[in-house]
């Protein structure tokens, strides 16, 4: 499949995947549900171009089999972690702010935006399809210990702040114990490094080291934009505790804990 057509083959599935999802926020009223569907969409990209494309070799297949396990991972997380607990609050200031017409300008500046960033990050998926049927090599095998490792740091991350979350003793504590210790965001950084996994598995082809670029969107995303900054200005605002916790533990990369 050439990369023109495995572009616009992702560009239509994630339309779908977006407006879809868009609708289904308008009836029930709860714009949150994007948050759910951000990984699966992930998914729809890898398998769809993965079954388009006609020269399938073990980078397809690693990329689709890897992106579909965190995509999966992640959608699965977020839907039980938020259910029930109605709109997220970002969405209810924005609903606030535009009132009535909050349905529709969601369309652009949430569904739509959404799915702008995720055709730029999944860019290594995509280009992968455009290369002759790429083997096994050198950058498919550092490629893959990379992603499997962000992979395990973001899901160990998430289940340890659920067992936290889940005691009583620790309400309105802050989260300092295991990878947490290590780093304030241990799930934003494996979210960053599985694909930056993603990106170094398909170098071997020519044409998907345009890939990179999905990497370093995703890192901007999660460190300057919707992860790490707007999540610590919350936090700053609500545990006491918050400026300690700064000064003994890194925000992003992680490094053994000051006492």
């Amino acid at each position: 499949m050439s990369a023109s057509s495995s572009l616009l083959t992702s560009v239509i599935a994630i339309a779908v995947v977006m407006v879809g999802t868009w609708v289904v926020s308008v009836v029930r009223r709860d714009a949150s549900i994007v948050d759910i569907v951000w990984g699966s969409g992930f998914v729809v990209v890898a398998v769809v171009t993965h079954a388009r494309d006609s020269a399938i070799g073990a980078a397809d297949w690693f990329v689709t089999i890897m992106v579909a396990l965190w995509g999966l991972r992640l959608s699965i997380h977020l839907g039980v972690r938020n259910h029930g607990a109605g709109e997220d609050y970002r969405y209810r200031a924005m609903r606030r702010h535009w009132g009535d017409r909050f349905w529709l300008i969601s369309l652009v500046t949430v569904f739509a935006l959404q799915g702008v960033m995720m055709w730029l990050v999944s860019l290594p998926v995509q280009l992968v399809r455009a290369g002759d049927a790429p083997g096994v090599d050198a950058w498919l095998i550092v490629g893959v210990v990379v992603a499997a490792t962000g992979l395990v740091v973001e899901t160990v991350g998430d289940l340890q702040l659920r067992a936290f979350k889940a005691s009583a003793e620790n309400s309105g504590q802050i989260m300092d114990r295991g990878l947490w210790a290590w780093t304030r965001h241990p799930n934003y950084f494996g979210d960053s490094l599985f694909w930056w996994g993603v990106a170094i598995m398909v170098l071997g082809v020519p044409s998907a080291r345009w890939g990179l670029i999905g990497a370093v969107v995703m890192n901007v995303l999660l460190v300057r934009v919707s992860g790490v900054a707007m999540l610590e200005r919350s936090l700053s605002r609500r545990k006491p505790e918050w400026e300690a916790y700064v000064a003994r533990t890194p925000a992003f990369l992680p490094r053994p804990p000051r006492r």
